[in-house]
């Protein structure tokens, strides 16, 4: 089984989406959300989006319900999972809160697709490099600008948590694979920062595998060292381990692999 590698961005999956949209009384429609499920029976892979300023589509009192659907919705899908919720608002919701007909579409990352068809139906997303995006890359160009210091273009930015500190090192990629399973799920986008700061032991890295023709893949490092004298190491070998048992680890020599960046988290 091959390890889990970051995967580049044309991995795609089928998903289904609605808008929701407010209707109020003697206003017209607008488009104010969009709620992204994955197609997949069994899958809770989802991802929604809903307007955060309604002062102007609504009096203070339906603003402040409606500033408080987000969460409410979140808990729901906790609760119950995406489709379940979904097939609810489908058999409930008619008057001032309404939902499209579900429509299918080809997905890479739920957020990513999930943020595009907000900024096409609803409005434009503000994207603040850095702060409230990271770029996404895919492995070439990840290990180039990354690995080999090279001149790379992103090829989209993707929204983060709020609550994420970022730096200029941070990109986001796919990783795909279960052998970093249950933390890294197969298919994940997740968030790296490059270059590892401070010791690699222990740590999830991801790893360009050299003389390996577009090999790259996620692991934990962890290394033997030789002294060559008063405070002087050197690696003599390096096992990359996988977290799913079902998998074995690669033991490298040093010149064998160039450690891109330090896996931070998943996002989805």
């Amino acid at each position: 089984m091959p390890p889990a590698a970051v995967i580049p961005i044309n991995a795609r999956c089928q998903g289904e989406y609605v808008l929701l949209q407010l209707a109020l009384p003697g206003r017209p429609v607008h488009n104010v959300g969009i709620l992204l499920v994955d197609a997949a029976p069994g899958s809770n892979r989802h991802a929604l989006r809903l307007l955060r300023h309604w002062d102007e589509l609504a009096d203070s009192q339906d603003a402040q319900y409606l500033a408080a659907l987000e969460q409410d919705f979140l808990d729901k899908i906790g609760e119950r999972g995406a489709r379940p919720f979904l097939e609810s608002l489908e058999d409930s919701l008619s008057h001032v809160l309404r939902l499209t007909e579900r429509e299918a579409v080809a997905v890479d990352s739920f957020s990513r697709v999930a943020d595009r068809l907000f900024e096409r139906h609803v409005e434009k997303l503000r994207v603040d490099p850095y702060r409230t995006h990271l770029p996404l890359y895919t492995l070439r160009a990840a290990a180039g600008k990354f690995g080999a210091d090279e001149e790379v273009e992103e090829e989209d930015w993707v929204s983060v948590p709020e609550n994420l500190r970022l730096t200029k090192g941070m990109f986001v990629a796919h990783v795909v694979g279960r052998s970093m399973e249950p933390r890294i799920p197969d298919g994940s986008l997740n968030i790296f920062r490059a270059p590892v700061v401070g010791s690699r032991q222990g740590k999830l890295v991801l790893v360009e595998l050299i003389g390996v023709h577009e090999k790259y893949t996620v692991k934990r490092y962890t290394s033997r060292k030789i002294s060559k004298g008063e405070d002087e190491w050197e690696h003599q070998s390096i096992r990359l381990e996988p977290l799913n048992p079902e998998y074995e680890p690669l033991d490298l020599r040093p010149d064998q692999l160039n450690v891109v960046a330090e896996w931070i988290c998943t996002l989805e």
